[in-house]
């Protein structure tokens, strides 16, 4: 794939977020922000005998925080809580498919921090 192929990609997940929105009977919720930009992630996880039966987020950030959320949520919905936790800055950038600046990182993986505390906190 092209480069404009997987930015379209990008701006398509931002425009049109999937798994955008409330979860109802959430068994775990977090919140990350990103204090440098002022991007917020609120993340809701359904979890079920060690799997994630379903994952929802609201928020507000630029495209590639709110996309990556969108994608992020669903490569993780049907994984076990383990395969979860094997999601590190690697491949969440791999799952965009294109480069991301030292300067963008930060946006990109708020998601994988919400993602990363969601999964800390329902182990408690």
């Amino acid at each position: 794939m092209s480069d404009d192929l997987y930015r379209e990609e990008i701006i398509e997940h931002y425009k049109h977020p999937h798994n955008f929105g409330e979860l109802s009977k959430a068994t775990v919720t977090v919140r990350e922000a990103n204090a440098s930009c002022g991007d917020l992630i609120e993340l809701q996880l359904l979890v079920r005998s060690g799997s994630i039966v379903k994952a929802k987020f609201k928020g507000v950030g630029c495209a590639l925080s709110l996309a990556t959320a969108s994608i992020l949520t669903d490569a993780i919905q049907g994984k076990t809580v383990e395969a979860a936790l094997s999601f590190d800055e690697q491949r969440v950038i791999a799952l965009l498919g294109t480069e991301v600046s030292p300067m963008r990182r930060k946006c990109v993986l708020l998601p994988l921090r919400a993602l990363n505390k969601a999964l800390e906190k329902n182990s408690k």
